[in-house]
């Protein structure tokens, strides 16, 4: 399997489908969100139905990862579903909110030094390739002021 393609037979558990296009754009190296073509209300966690006009459709718009910080929380243990993590606690993650987005609020693991996270602080994501510590998919990383 290429290094930027997304697993095909990982399913991500309790997810339902409905973004499959933010994991195909993480693995073509685009931040991906979705928006209703109808009323272009931004529709994040992603639904097959937007529940501002009851459309079905859904479009995946290329957006900048900046955003700021809307809550943070450090982990001091690998639990169950996060074991590929143990060697990286305790780490950060981060809820950025991007207003590029409609405000929508997104995860990720904090990259980086953690001096001067607040809630409110700048954000900049970038996209790590598929890895067994994301269990095989590429996920966002936020970095403090900016930096990439």
């Amino acid at each position: 399997m290429p290094d930027n393609a997304v697993a095909a037979e990982t399913t991500i558990t309790g997810g339902i489908g409905a973004d499959r296009g933010y994991w195909d754009g993480l693995a073509a190296g685009e931040f991906r969100l979705p928006r209703c073509p109808d009323c272009g209300t931004w529709r994040w966690p992603a639904h097959f139905r937007c529940g501002h006009c009851g459309g079905w459709e859904q479009e995946w718009v290329a957006v900048e990862p900046v955003g700021t910080v809307y809550t943070w929380t450090r982990s001091w243990y690998a639990f169950d579903r996060t074991k590929e993590r143990v060697e990286d606690v305790p780490y950060v993650v981060v809820l950025a909110e991007i207003p590029g987005a409609g405000n929508a609020r997104v995860l990720g693991v904090l990259k980086g030094s953690e001096d001067g996270l607040r809630v409110g602080a700048p954000v900049t994501g970038s996209i790590d390739p598929p890895s067994g510590r994301s269990k095989g998919y590429p996920a966002v990383r936020w970095a403090l002021g900016g930096a990439s």
